[in-house]
Parts: structure tokens; C-alpha cells; sequence
């Protein structure tokens, strides 16, 4: 990705082969069979640390109060500069989260998806979109947490706000679960299971154009394992964007987290949903992650990719093409799972 949350967008462009290219006043109803109703949406901001954090609330209808057992899912944005639609400038348009948004809404279940402080409409929440580290996008999930609870208030205070980690944010969502108060479930889609520096890698290395700079750029991990920065001043071209000196920080602290010890801490139920098309995480970075923690769900999509999509083939080519078409619906099965997952903390 690019800038230091961009980091693994700009991996991606190495090895996968990217051109670097409503008022507020509305409710949703008490009758989660809504049938034909549109979903709504209205901006929503929530506290950041200089400036407000923005996004986007989409209710399935205007009509009566939200019931106080419906949980509300807040969609974690993946790495790099990916937007509260799941686009991104480095080659994304596939709008993934603003399909699973209405998708969602069409079953009766309201979601917020954001802009990622620093970023797009929250670019006012940090003077730098580069000085954030896993911990920050944290705060924002408390804050963004409070901001859904206030604005479909339950009377003890505590709606169920359930995260939805996409890839990078799978990692900041398990990061964050012990600090937000009254969890009751997360959810994890294309997420890594192993820390950052061995996903990365195995993402290079998959790419046989690589070859050339594998060993240099497994030196250059190796050394921002160890918590020291690289020059990269000395390094080959196509490394530089993805070690680039404004991204290091952000790369030496999301490589600092094992996301299997973070799961099996967890004490909420926990769902894991992974595309076999997927070709940036694998199935077993997914079974990894299921296998931490006895409350564990574990959903494996066929022919779901990376941004949500189905494609029939292994042509990898197909596969991408998917990466730029929002016309293309979001695979029946993701929505499938995570109302399945809802209706399961409802009845717990």
C-alpha cells in the first residue's frame, strides 16, 4: 500500500502486478423483514485527535427506532489509502465496502464504514497520514464505537458494535478488541494470521520478477523487524516506494504484532472469512486465525477474491479485472456469513 498505512497497497503493486496507477434525524425501523425498503445513509463523525473523523451510517429504513438487540457492524478499512468505499487511488475502484454496506442494510443490519484518519474526509484528524501506527486506528475504533453508540442509543448505553477487519484492518480490529468497552463480537475478512514481514515475503516471492530483489528486500525486513530503519537511498528502484523512509515506522510497529496471539485472547465470538480466490491472503493464514480461540467461526468462501467479488477461474487477470468494477455485486456468500454471524451475538 503507499504512505505508511499506503505501505501494503504499494506491496501489492509490486507483486501483484497494479497500474500505480439523508438526515440525521432518520432511524432505522423496528421490522428487520423490510423487504423492498432503500437503505439510507448520513454522514457520521466521531472524535479525532485534532479534527473529526468521518464516514458514512447506511440504515435499512427511516421508520421507528433501531431494536436494541440489532448490532451495528463498523467496517475497518484495509491498508494503504483505502477510502470508506473500499477504493483506493493506487488502482481500486471496486467499492467492496459500500456493496456490503447495502447489501447489509437490504437484510436489516445498519453499518458505518470510515475514511481513515489523515486520509480522504479525515484528512483533518492528523497533520500526517504517515505518523499512525496500529494502536492510533485503534482510538479511532473507541471513538468511532462511542459515536455509533450515541447516535442509536440503546437504554443501558451499550449497542453491540461488531468490527468488520478487511485485510490491514482485520489486524488493527484484533489489536483493538480488549480496549472496547461492552465487544461483543469481531469479524475478520482477508485478514494475516501471520505478522506483516513474513506475509509481505511470501507476497514478493510469489511473483517470480521479483527474484532479483528478494534477498535485498528480505535484508530490509529483517532490519526493520529488529526495530532499526533501512537506507533506502542504497536500495534497488522497485523497493523504494514500498520501504520508503515515511512508511518505516508505520512497517517496524504493524510487524511488531502476532495477530494469533491477539485472536487467542479474544473473549467475544469471532468470525473469519476468507476467499479461495483470494490472491493476496491465503486459506491458511484464515484456518490460523480460526484455530486461536475456542469462539471461532471459520467461513471459507469458494471463488470469493479479495475485494469481495466471485471469479470462476484462476486466471489471475480476471481476478484483477474485479479490482476496478464496482458494477460487479458482492459475493452472496460474504453477506450470508456476516448476517448469519449477527443473527448468532442476537441470540447469544
Amino acid at each position: 500500500m503507499q504512505p505508511s498505512p499506503v505501505i501494503i497497497a504499494r506491496l501489492l503493486a509490486v507483486s501483484l502486478g497494479f497500474a500505480m496507477t439523508s438526515p440525521a434525524s432518520a432511524q432505522i425501523g423496528g421490522d428487520l423483514d423490510i423487504g423492498e425498503s432503500m437503505p439510507i445513509e448520513e454522514e457520521l463523525t466521531a472524535s479525532g485527535p485534532i479534527g473529526p473523523l468521518r464516514g458514512t451510517l447506511t440504515l435499512p429504513t427511516e421508520h421507528g427506532p433501531l431494536p436494541a438487540d440489532v448490532p451495528v457492524f463498523l467496517v475497518v478499512p484495509g491498508s494503504g489509502p483505502t477510502d470508506r468505499d473500499g477504493n483506493s487511488p493506487l488502482g481500486i475502484a471496486a467499492a467492496p465496502y459500500r456493496l456490503l454496506a447495502e447489501a447489509l442494510a437490504e437484510r436489516g443490519y445498519p453499518s458505518v464504514r470510515i475514511d481513515k484518519r489523515g486520509m480522504f474526509e479525515s484528512k483533518g484528524a492528523i497533520p500526517d497520514p504517515n505518523d499512525v501506527r496500529i494502536a492510533s486506528y485503534g482510538d479511532d475504533l473507541l471513538a468511532w464505537t462511542a459515536a455509533i453508540r450515541k447516535r442509536l442509543p440503546t437504554q443501558d448505553g451499550t449497542r453491540c458494535v461488531i468490527p468488520i477487519g478487511h485485510s490491514e484492518g482485520g489486524l488493527v480490529a484484533l489489536a483493538a478488541m480488549a480496549r472496547i468497552p461492552d465487544a461483543c463480537g469481531v469479524i475478520l475478512i482477508a485478514s494475516i494470521g501471520r505478522a506483516l514481514d513474513e506475509v509481505i515475503g511470501e507476497q514478493l516471492r510469489a511473483n517470480p520478477a521479483n527474484a532479483p530483489f528478494l534477498q535485498e528486500a528480505e535484508a530490509a525486513m529483517a532490519t526493520l523487524k529488529r526495530c532499526n530503519r533501512v537506507d533506502t537511498g542504497t536500495m534497488s528502484p522497485p523497493l523504494r516506494p514500498l520501504f520508503g523512509a515515511e512508511v518505516q515506522g508505520f512497517l517496524i510497529d504493524a510487524m511488531s504484532y502476532n495477530p494469533i496471539e491477539l485472536a487467542a485472547r479474544l473473549e467475544v465470538p469471532m468470525l473469519v472469512l476468507q476467499g479461495t480466490r483470494d490472491l493476496q491472503v491465503s486459506v491458511t493464514d484464515a484456518r490460523m486465525l480460526a484455530d486461536a480461540t475456542a469462539d471461532a467461526i471459520l467461513a471459507l468462501l469458494p471463488d470469493v477474491n479479495h475485494v469481495l467479488k466471485i471469479v470462476a477461474s484462476e486466471d489471475a487477470s480476471a481476478n484483477l479485472a474485479t479490482y476496478t468494477n464496482a458494477a460487479i455485486p458482492i459475493a452472496p456468500s460474504v453477506v450470508d456469513a456476516v448476517a448469519d454471524f449477527a443473527a448468532r451475538i442476537r441470540q447469544d
